[in-house]
């Protein structure tokens, strides 16, 4: 059966149509990032592709080539043994490499020779991301949004986490960024993906709203950790009704110390982390904070913090830039309880 180019917007268009989408390049070009579902079949590895590399520069473009093919039949033949040998003869997937050429070529003739219907993404992963860049720029607008406000500790990705369950389209910006959006957001031990990947999987989400209902998303700035959100997502957000969530400072603070537990256990890290804020605060804050933690007295380190620096900043950024809050949709105080929770997100439901 012949092989099928298709477009890339046609392509992302009809995503879920596919039984598989495969990505042939490199398991480390695949990490970087690659279309949300698509499984990895190396049509050459990160080895394979240093060997020929090596050997088209140094030998000849002919002899790489040479064994260039050897290497790619043999690793399409282990995909073929792997994970096609029990698909109907109706499976239909999209094959895609860097450029459209080669990598997914060879792998899609074979599919296809086999009598599979093939696809391959013309232009390949490049003419995706340039896809995607074009898509966050305008999808974004389509969209109507609820911005949910409130300082550092006052259960915004709680609530979030209510109206998803209640129903709601939510727009969780820190859990597909792995950060939760302060100097201390960053979990140790975690790793935030790199800017593609990250605006892959917010095209993702972006793309599966129904423009008829609103979106809820916590107040951020421009950068979540060290992920910039698209201008056209943020201008949305700013121009937004908002949503202020008050919860009592204690409240705060016991949620916090939860939340952030893995601080209270490692005070050594928690005190590398504030070193970030010596340029904002001063040499001399920041080390008296370092003693409290390392004094284990956590309680009064997350009062000081929130009341001395978190507070202060956040309002004069969510005046500066979220002109809405001075009237904002709601206002909804709780106390923290999981009750209270449950029934402000409902008020903030039955308000949209």
């Amino acid at each position: 059966m012949p092989v099928f180019r298709v477009a890339a917007d046609e392509a992302l268009a009809r995503c879920a149509g596919f039984d598989a989408l495969i990505d042939a390049r490199s398991e480390s070009e695949y990490a970087e990032d690659h279309l949300p579902g698509a499984v990895n079949w190396p049509s050459l590895n990160d080895d394979e592709r240093k060997v020929v590399g090596t050997e088209y520069a140094q030998v000849s473009p002919f002899e790489a080539q040479k064994r260039g093919a050897m290497l790619v039949a043999r690793n399409i033949a282990r995909h073929i043994e792997r994970h096609v040998l029990d698909k109907p003869k109706g499976w239909r997937p999209l094959v895609y490499c860097w450029r459209g050429g080669k990598r997914s070529g060879a792998l899609a003739t074979v599919l296809g020779e086999i009598g599979f219907r093939v696809e391959v993404l013309d232009g390949g992963y490049r003419a995706y991301r340039r896809a995607v860049i074009d898509a966050l720029e305008a999808v974004p607008s389509r969209l109507s949004y609820r911005v949910i406000c409130g300082p550092t500790g006052s259960g915004k990705t709680a609530l979030l986490r209510e109206l998803a369950a209640q129903g709601a389209q939510v727009l969780d910006l820190e859990r597909l960024a792995n950060h939760r959006g302060s100097v201390l957001g960053l979990v140790p031990g975690d790793a935030q993906p790199g800017q593609k990947r990250f605006e892959s999987l917010l095209w993702d989400a972006l793309r599966g709203y129904d423009p008829e209902r609103p979106v809820y998303v916590e107040s951020e700035s421009r950068k979540v950790g060290d992920l910039r959100l698209p201008g056209a997502l943020v201008e949305r957000l700013r121009a937004a009704p908002c949503i202020r969530l008050q919860l009592p400072i204690a409240a705060r603070v016991d949620g916090l110390l939860r939340d952030y537990d893995f601080f209270v256990r490692d005070p050594a890290e928690l005190c590398v982390r504030l070193d970030a804020l010596v340029a904002l605060r001063g040499k001399d804050v920041v080390r008296a904070w370092q003693r409290t933690a390392q004094e284990g007295r956590m309680a009064d380190l997350v009062r000081e913090l929130l009341e001395a620096h978190y507070d202060p900043v956040y309002e004069r950024s969510m005046e500066r830039h979220f002109t809405s809050l001075q009237a904002p949709k709601l206002a909804i105080a709780w106390d923290g309880s999981s009750e209270n929770l449950v029934a402000a997100a409902r008020a903030v439901l039955d308000a949209s």
